[in-house]
């Protein structure tokens, strides 16, 4: 977290005493102000899974489309509104890559479809050409389209393939970020919608409780969106260590899927790993519980340079034991 944002943080706290403002002004001003897209637009939540529950309950989709494997959470926010959820398994033999078998999926009846880009487990993107012909395929079968953008600030040129320009073609389109991702502000619970209409943000913001970002977690919001550089130092760092993480799972053995993102997603067919690596007092995330995903689909973070150093080596060891 940078400096600056956990003094803003702390200094926050003296102000607590006092509920925090609902409407999220200053901080809704100030994504206004960084994202081209007026304030009224805006909704700010208590994390961006908070606000996939709460657009969910506002539109009350009959159903929705989800990619697998994909973020889990979508899935979850339409069953808890009891909306049914069509599951579109994406091709292990593309690399688990968008095609356009995903734009023949969206057809009159579907109510709403979620997007990952880049998606969680894969770290795969897709360019904004792409995302606006699944825009308009959206708003010809009347659906809303929701792009999940919350890691695409770690993407090299990741601006060019935001969906954030295309907002005011598209009022069918809602663009979900986080702050807890880049700026390590997890425990803090902030995110933001981006919405194509001022109609759809406020039924939407309607439809939580009223005081859902706290003090603290605004004024860490307003504070981070003036660390210009921060952000881009992080993806230099994440670029050069996943590089490094990418090159010691290959020669370890395992089968790394290319990845834009803060994490890298891999399959390791030999032996049970995380079972290995929890010996050298190391956990990793299994995908076994994704769709469309077995039991030797794993994920691993960009850490700091001594964790990711620490995994390398537990990895050779195990490789070496392998062999």
């Amino acid at each position: 977290m940078p400096e600056s944002v956990k003094q803003a943080a702390i200094s926050a706290i003296s102000a607590s005493g006092a509920y925090p403002d609902p409407l999220c002004r200053e901080l809704r001003e100030a994504i206004s102000q960084n994202e081209g897209v007026p304030a009224g637009q805006i909704v700010c939540g208590n994390g961006a899974a908070d606000l996939l529950y709460r657009l969910v309950w506002a539109v009350k989709p009959e159903n929705g489309l989800v990619l697998a494997p994909t973020f889990a959470e979508y899935e979850l926010a339409l069953q808890n509104a009891g909306a049914e959820t069509e599951i579109l398994p994406l091709s292990p033999e593309k690399g688990f890559a968008p095609d356009e078998s995903v734009l023949d999926a969206v057809k009159p009846g579907v109510s709403l479809v979620f997007f990952c880009n880049p998606n969680n487990p894969t770290g795969l993107t897709a360019g904004r050409e792409y995302l606006c012909r699944l825009a308009e395929k959206c708003r010809e079968a009347e659906a809303l389209l929701v792009i999940d953008e919350c890691f695409l600030s770690f993407v090299e040129n990741g601006a060019e393939k935001s969906m954030v320009p295309a907002l005011s073609r598209f009022e069918n389109l809602l663009i979900l970020k986080a702050f807890t991702k880049l700026y390590a502000m997890a425990g803090l619970r902030l995110g933001y919608l981006l919405c194509g209409s001022e109609k759809l943000a406020g039924g939407i913001a309607a439809s939580g409780q009223a005081w859902s970002v706290s003090t603290p977690a605004q004024a860490a919001g307003v504070a981070a969106l003036s660390e210009k550089d921060y952000a881009s130092k992080t993806r230099g760092y994440v670029r050069e260590n996943r590089a490094f993480l990418q090159k010691e799972l290959e020669e370890a053995g395992a089968q790394v899927f290319p990845s834009e993102a803060n994490y890298l997603f891999f399959r390791w067919q030999d032996g049970n790993l995380p079972e290995e690596l929890l010996k050298h007092g190391i956990l990793i995330r299994s995908c076994k519980n994704y769709h469309s995903l077995d039991e030797t689909y794993y994920r691993i973070a960009v850490r700091t340079a001594e964790e990711n150093r620490a995994f390398a080596a537990a990895l050779r060891q195990i490789a070496g034991q392998k062999g």
